[in-house]
């Protein structure tokens, strides 16, 4: 059926329905990669990489920030894979989640309490 389609289709048109494609999973993911201050949405994201649109995107690698609208998840080491259907694809060398507190020194007790109340 998609090769029917694709014989009846003109080259403009093929075009056109790719980047609405991009376009429409740009808008539905909320990731974003941030590297020296510069900002590029990212497309999908799987286990061991993720895509980022070919045209916004230069041949990157190194190390990078991987958001989640506002949330820093991940920083990464980054490498390019390959280019393929308008989209640059990165895959990860290391990605090692942001923590959101800062490490403890010390073992928590399971049973210690949350807080103490002060008595006046």
């Amino acid at each position: 059926m998609e090769m029917y389609m694709e014989a009846m289709l003109s080259k403009e048109i093929l075009a056109g329905l790719e980047a609405a494609r991009r376009e429409n999973l740009r808008r539905a993911s909320r990731l974003r990669l941030e590297v020296e201050g510069q900002s590029y949405p990212v497309l999908r994201k799987w286990k061991s990489g993720f895509a980022v649109a070919a045209e916004n995107a230069p041949h990157l690698r190194g190390l990078v920030d991987l958001f989640d609208g506002g949330d820093h998840l991940f920083q990464c080491l980054i490498v390019a894979s390959q280019e393929e259907e308008g989209e640059m694809q990165f895959e990860f060398k290391r990605a090692t989640a942001v923590a959101t507190a800062a490490a403890l020194d010390f073992e928590r007790a399971f049973d210690a309490p949350v807080a103490l109340i002060a008595a006046d």
